[in-house]
């Protein structure tokens, strides 16, 4: 054996060991300055205000969904509800397609707008539930039912 191949051995070790150490220490400081980033600028956190405040106005955001499987029913109420002055933020299907009478839910634990929405459409008051929930960033949930031809729509 050559002299020259057991010296070449150590020096390849040290450059891949060297290599790694580099990559280690470049990942050392991306880490650290995440960590630096998060700590001066801290994560929003969205959450409902507890009072009205006076730059709202009385504008009810809700969404529109279908629960009686007429395609384009969610978009016929979402027009019918903004011409009216309500502020529709979102429509899409309910879990399913079976509700035989439309509901509206109230989000927020009041059930002042959701009675608005109702009174709206001509939904009776019985068909108006409390479901307060801090997951939606809305007023209203209206979930149209099977009897969407009977209510007021003109």
């Amino acid at each position: 054996m050559d002299s020259s191949d057991t010296s070449n051995a150590p020096s390849q070790k040290s450059l891949i060991l060297n290599a790694v150490i580099a990559f280690l220490s470049l990942l050392l400081l991306v880490l650290l300055g995440a960590l630096v980033t998060r700590v001066i600028y801290p994560r929003i956190e969205n959450t409902r205000a507890e009072q009205q405040s006076l730059l709202i106005g009385d504008i009810i955001q809700l969404e529109v969904l279908n629960g009686c499987g007429i395609d384009g029913i969610a978009t016929t109420f979402t027009d019918v509800l903004r011409s009216r002055g309500f502020d529709v933020v979102e429509t899409g299907n309910f879990e399913h397609f079976e509700l035989q009478r439309s509901i509206v839910i109230s989000r927020t634990g009041s059930s002042k707008n959701a009675r608005k929405v109702a009174d709206a459409l001509g939904i009776d008051e019985e068909n108006v539930l409390i479901e307060r929930s801090d997951d939606f960033y809305l007023d209203v949930t209206l979930v149209i039912g099977h009897d969407f031809e009977s209510l007021n729509t003109k």
